[in-house]
C-alpha cells in the first residue's frame, strides 16, 4: 500500500472515530439508557401508521372500484404513506445509533 492511501486510510479511521464519538457524546445524554420496553411505544406507532396507510389503501379500492382514485384521495393516501416512511426512517435511525454504540442499551 502506497504511502498516500495509508494516510488516507488513516484519516477515514480517524473521522469514522470522532464521528462515533460526537454523535454518543451529543445523543447519548438526551436520551435515557433504553430497554426493549422504552421501545415499544415507538414500535407500536409506527405499526399503527402501516395499518392506517394499508386500511385506507383496501378502504379506498373497495369505494372507487374500477375508477381511478380522486386526486383528493390520492393526497390523503400520500399523506399516510409518508407519515409511515417517516416513522419508519426515524426507527432505522434509532436502530443504526443503537447498532453504532450511540446509545446506551440495558444488558
Amino acid at each position: 500500500m502506497a504511502g498516500g492511501e495509508l494516510d488516507n486510510n488513516r484519516l477515514l479511521l480517524e473521522i469514522s472515530s470522532r464521528i462515533r464519538e460526537l454523535n454518543r457524546r451529543i445523543i447519548n445524554p438526551v436520551i435515557p439508557e433504553l430497554a426493549l420496553d422504552d421501545l415499544s411505544p415507538v414500535l407500536k406507532l409506527v405499526a399503527m401508521a402501516r395499518a392506517a396507510y394499508l386500511k385506507e389503501l383496501f378502504d379506498l379500492a373497495g369505494i372507487v372500484g374500477d375508477q381511478i382514485p380522486s386526486p383528493g384521495q390520492v393526497t390523503h393516501l400520500r399523506h399516510l404513506r409518508s407519515t409511515y416512511d417517516e416513522l419508519v426512517a426515524g426507527v432505522q435511525a434509532l436502530e443504526s445509533a443503537i447498532e453504532r454504540g450511540y446509545l446506551d442499551v440495558q444488558g
